[in-house]
């Protein structure tokens, strides 16, 4: 059940006729894998933390850089040379102490990549490169477990929701296949900072939708944003069937 204190801490959204006290509880007894603590996976933990979501599993091995501030709201000055991880444990403890949080402080292999997913009940993929989104989807596909998947660089930004659980759902190696642009890193193309916190916002959305059970995801949608137009677009993905990685025959 929820105390007076979470009644009133989460009363806002309680309201709302596609949460209530129901999709309050359902956030409260939730587990989330939170992959990458930077420029995405900042907005991801300060929103899902504030929302309540009862558990959260926070993934990086980086420390904060003076560079990273521009954009990974989570870190302050005072962070810099820490790990991302405490770093964020510490915003997020301050934020709602509520929240139990779960610290993976090294990179994650095959065996403890797969033991993370299988601990959660959602991921978000927050991370920065292509290898690390390839394995976290292949991780979710064996687990079944929904993925939130965002990308921003440059000015542009991209969005997803892969839910093996839908036997419709595409995975992300169906829409990426071996390789796309996200090869590049912001240290060498550059982002511009409210951008990864309109997309890291949206995956928080996603995933509370996931989680409390409103809403229609974004599964079987790419959403692009042009962030020097302030245009966004859809574009309709379907599964493939020879996929490699969750097609019929691999799957």
């Amino acid at each position: 059940m929820l105390n007076d204190q979470e009644l009133l801490r989460y009363s806002r959204q309680i309201l709302l006729q596609h949460v209530d006290i129901e999709g309050q509880l359902r956030l409260k007894n939730s587990r989330a894998l939170i992959v990458g603590l930077g420029g995405l996976g900042a907005p991801v933990a300060l929103y899902l933390a504030a929302a309540g979501v009862g558990e959260l599993h926070l993934a990086d091995f980086d420390t904060v850089d003076l560079t990273n501030l521009q954009r990974q709201i989570i870190h302050d000055t005072d962070s810099v040379g820490q790990t991302k991880v405490d770093s964020a444990v510490g915003r997020l403890t301050a934020i709602n102490p509520q929240v139990h949080l779960v610290a993976h402080r090294n990179a994650l292999d095959a065996d403890s990549l797969a033991q993370a997913v299988g601990a959660v009940d959602l991921v978000l993929d927050c991370s920065d490169n292509f290898s690390t989104r390839e394995a976290v989807n292949a991780a979710c596909v064996v687990a079944g477990k929904p993925l939130v998947s965002g990308a921003a660089i440059r000015l542009e930004g991209q969005l997803s929701v892969f839910d093996p659980r839908r036997p419709e759902s595409p995975c992300y190696h169906c829409l990426y296949g071996h390789g796309s642009e996200a090869e590049l890193t912001c240290s060498e193309a550059g982002v511009i900072g409210p951008l990864v916190g309109v997309v890291g916002s949206l995956q928080a959305l996603e995933a509370l939708k996931l989680l409390a059970g409103f809403g229609e995801p974004l599964v079987g949608r790419l959403l692009l944003i042009d962030a020097l137009t302030t245009r966004f677009r859809e574009l309709r993905v379907k599964r493939d069937p020879g996929c490699s990685v969750c097609g019929v025959d691999h799957g």
